[in-house]
């Protein structure tokens, strides 16, 4: 038989999914290891998809997706962050945020060219970077720093081969935000070395600062080389409908619809009327469903440090980041144990990258009860340490 892939082949398997494999076949575990919404879609959101059912709405869209969507998220993305796009030739609906990323490097990459990859990360970003030709080249964030990039080490890693930064603000597994003034120096080095960003906002409506999520394409000289990916899992609890989208310059986005329209053709019909009706009127559902995470959070640091596991203040995501280091095990060893032990899963932080390791990925994307079991289960773990 021929060789298949090499580079397919080398792609390791999620270490957030080899936990929730085994979750799955243990009745009384509780997991605090996806990353979904406890919450149901909202009603009128779900209605709409319904009711564009009922009228037959089943067809193809276009391959960038309704135009009416586009409208309403250009309209909507404009008015919130002050990022201008036109929906004609800079929006395309994609099948989740997900296919965004992968469209967006496929659209950048030849064959060699260096994509920057701060870690720790969302699991998905090296292979795509990998199966698009790229070259992923990580830097390893510093807990001292709360897990921002700083102009240092993006400065350190730039080559004449560097062709693409991936920021993910607020980050999936650390919960960490940049501002304004962190995003700042880091646009200014983009512009000087000629680097476009990945800019994967799928977290934008879950940050829990005052001033809200920033996003660095509205910085000056930065919309003509930013791809923003977004979508409605995360803020609208619309993880099944799968339906992302990604917002940039004419020119990549019409490689990005290029590349779509061969391999998907268009996303879910359904999905996207239901999602016209969300970014209408869903404000007040991301409202009500970010302060409740806002509680959990709050309640889950204070108990987390109390027990002896530090972790910086997550400002965004629904995600806390532990520091297990005093209890002399790795990530997977720890993880491992407290799911034979005491039948609560976590991810161990190196499934993210190397840089974290000693770490844990603790999701409060669950029902407070949920929590307050999970962390007395905790407690007798480490006690027992």
């Amino acid at each position: 038989m021929r060789e298949i892939s090499k580079v397919a082949d080398s792609i390791k398997p999620s270490g957030i999914r080899k936990f929730f494999d085994i979750v799955s076949e243990m009745p009384d575990a509780i997991s605090l290891g996806v990353g979904e919404p406890d919450f149901e879609t909202p009603w009128h959101v779900v209605d709409e998809g319904i009711y564009s059912l009922e009228r037959g709405k089943t067809f193809y869209t276009s391959n960038s997706g309704l135009m009416e969507l586009r409208s309403e998220l250009c309209r909507w993305y404009g008015q919130k962050y002050n990022v201008h796009y036109d929906p004609l030739k800079e929006c395309l609906i994609t099948v989740g945020g997900s296919e965004g990323i992968d469209l967006a490097l496929r659209a950048l990459i030849n064959p060699g060219d260096e994509v920057i990859i701060p870690e720790p990360c969302y699991v998905s970003y090296v292979p795509c970077a990998a199966l698009a030709g790229g070259v992923p080249v990580t830097i390893d964030l510093k807990n001292e720093n709360q897990f921002k990039l700083t102009k240092q080490e993006l400065e350190a890693a730039i080559t004449d081969k560097t062709k693409v930064l991936i920021l993910s603000y607020p980050n999936n597994p650390t919960g960490a935000v940049m501002t304004r003034e962190d995003l700042l120096p880091i646009a200014d080095l983009c512009k000087k070395h000629d680097i476009f960003v990945i800019s994967d906002e799928i977290y934008s409506e879950l940050t829990y600062a005052e001033k809200g999520h920033f996003s660095i394409g509205s910085l000056p000289g930065m919309k003509e080389r930013t791809i923003i990916v977004n979508g409605f899992s995360k803020a609208y609890a619309m993880t099944g409908w799968r339906l992302g989208y990604a917002l940039a310059p004419e020119r990549v986005a019409g490689l990005m619809t290029k590349i779509h329209q061969f391999c998907i053709m268009c996303a879910p019909t359904t999905s996207q009327y239901a999602a016209v009706e969300a970014v209408k009127n869903g404000d007040k559902d991301i409202a009500m469903m970010r302060k409740s995470y806002d509680e959990r959070r709050r309640f889950l640091y204070k108990r987390l440090m109390e027990l002896g596991m530090p972790a910086f203040e997550p400002m965004g995501a629904f995600y806390i980041f532990p520091n297990i280091k005093s209890f002399g095990m790795s990530s997977d060893e720890f993880a491992t144990r407290l799911l034979k032990e005491e039948q609560l899963a976590v991810v161990p932080g190196n499934a993210f990258g190397d840089s974290g390791e000693g770490f844990l990925r603790i999701s409060y994307a669950y029902s407070i009860d949920q929590l307050k079991e999970a962390l007395e289960r905790i407690e007798r773990f480490v006690s027992r340490l």
